[in-house]
């Protein structure tokens, strides 16, 4: 079954490489075509378990994509190379594969494709790079937050978010966790936006100097407040001088930013 794949594949590049030889009627290479039969031969490869080979197909067909100025179907191209390295357990380079047609897709004007290959990306290196994860994921969310898909951004956000805390980034930790704040609550997303609020005090509470502080007991009375569904109480934090004048640092009083919830 496999030799008879690779038999395939190999009839396949034949005939690509024949569609790109021009003669006295022929003028132009037939990029299309040639972009159609490596495409096969990727698969057949792919079938194969040849995944090095695939790849090398998958990128020839890219490149024939591109000459024809077919831009999206060149990152499809590329992104799948990017899932052979996968397979093969190179991680890394199936990364770059992925954001270089990420890179396509922006050019191309689709963003949203972009946008959903980075995520995919992130969940591919999140087992092994956790630091190369919070970067997709922060792309991602990026790309979906220029589009106005914000629900679809702050889901990423979150991603990013959770596993800064578990590098122990705390202050870019908080920073990220009030940008995912404001955004629940622009979506208005409330029982969301109290969640992450009650994740921000947490970070802040490992911070030097924050436990025991008027910060931290003002925190403590707001979340005491809304889990008693006491409205006064609520209203009175809210509305104290401490958060309605107080520093808008995020990186050394960020969880205490809920005077808009």
């Amino acid at each position: 079954m496999a030799a008879q794949k690779i038999n395939e594949a190999h009839e396949h590049i034949a005939k690509a490489e024949k569609c790109l030889k021009t003669s006295l009627t022929k003028w132009k290479p037939d990029f299309d075509s040639a972009a159609s039969e490596y495409a096969k031969a990727a698969v057949c490869f792919k079938n194969a378990k040849q995944y090095e080979q695939a790849k090398d197909a998958y990128l020839k067909e890219a490149e024939y994509h591109t000459e024809n100025k077919t831009l999206f179907h060149a990152a499809k191209a590329i992104e799948q190379a990017g899932m052979m390295m996968k397979e093969q357990k190179k991680m890394p380079e199936a990364i770059q594969y992925i954001e270089k047609a990420c890179m396509m897709y922006m050019e191309n004007g689709t963003p949203d494709t972009a946008a959903m290959a980075l995520d995919r990306a992130g969940k591919l290196i999140e087992p092994i790079n956790l630091e190369k994860a919070v970067d997709l994921y922060q792309k991602a969310a990026g790309v979906f937050e220029n589009e106005d898909r914000l629900r679809q951004a702050v889901e990423l956000l979150g991603k990013a978010s959770r596993l800064l805390v578990r590098l122990k980034r705390l202050d870019e930790a908080a920073v990220a966790l009030q940008k995912e704040k404001n955004m629940y609550k622009e979506i208005e997303n409330f029982p969301m936006c109290f969640k992450v609020a009650q994740w921000l005090h947490f970070i802040s509470s490992s911070l030097p100097g924050y436990s025991g502080s008027e910060d931290c007991v003002a925190m403590e009375t707001l979340l005491q407040g809304y889990d008693e569904q006491d409205e006064d109480q609520v209203y009175r934090v809210c509305n104290s001088p401490l958060l309605k004048y107080m520093d808008n640092d995020v990186s050394t009083k960020v969880s205490l930013l809920l005077q808009q919830l």
